[in-house]
């Protein structure tokens, strides 16, 4: 099932706040293995495996095109290609006035928002005033280390489980503690995006700061 069909209760929730605009990750995953929570903690692969098409922002082994999200690495594969490919919907489809990922799509995010603060305001292809972060995490890419050096500023929400076992809330913790004045929702359950009524609640009250300014 597609991100967009799994985040339907979401943007249900969002209609009278945000329109939603999905952006395929342009890495192709070969022969992924299933995604699901493991018994022994955070080394399932993060892209999309239960699509017909997976997809993912980058590979921490590159010679396998695979992805942990605990696995160190000195150099990634593909993530210039994707950062490539979100401006170019930017340029494209935008402007737009916030940002969402989830999972490793969230830890993209938070490299696009320091890419942003990095560039200033008027410099730039990214100018979002607003990020929202689903199951996120910090890469341990020696590599990406450049995205972590200065806290972020721009206004972000963080949602994370507190029993996720693909993304640890230990994880998401770590990214958290990366922006300053950050806003943080946990919920009881694991590694999906919750849009319950008291997700739907938080999300709505974060996005109402942002209209009509």
């Amino acid at each position: 099932m597609a991100f967009r069909e799994r985040t339907g209760a979401l943007r249900k929730a969002l209609k009278k706040h945000a329109e939603l605009v999905y952006i395929t990750a342009p890495l192709r995953v070969t022969d992924p293995a299933p995604q699901q929570e493991p018994a022994g903690g955070s080394q399932a692969v993060e892209p999309d495996s239960q699509a017909e098409d997976p997809r993912g922002w980058w590979f921490s082994n590159a010679q396998e095109r695979s992805f942990h999200a605990g696995e160190s690495c000195q150099s990634s594969l593909g993530l210039e290609e994707s950062l490539e490919a979100v401006r170019r919907v930017v340029r494209e489809q935008g402007p737009f006035d916030g940002i969402l990922g989830f999972s490793q799509g969230a830890a993209l995010v938070a490299m696009i928002c320091a890419l942003q603060g990095q560039a200033g305001d008027a410099q730039g292809p990214f100018s979002f005033r607003f990020a929202v972060l689903i199951a996120g995490f910090r890469s341990v890419c020696e590599e990406h280390a450049r995205f972590y050096t200065t806290p972020v500023s721009m206004p972000t929400l963080h949602v994370f489980g507190e029993t996720d076992r693909v993304i640890p809330d230990h994880m998401s913790r770590e990214l958290v503690a990366g922006f300053q004045n950050p806003q943080v929702l946990t919920h009881t359950g694991g590694h999906f995006v919750p849009a319950a009524a008291p997700q739907k609640k938080v999300y709505c009250q974060f996005l109402d700061t942002f209209i009509s300014k």
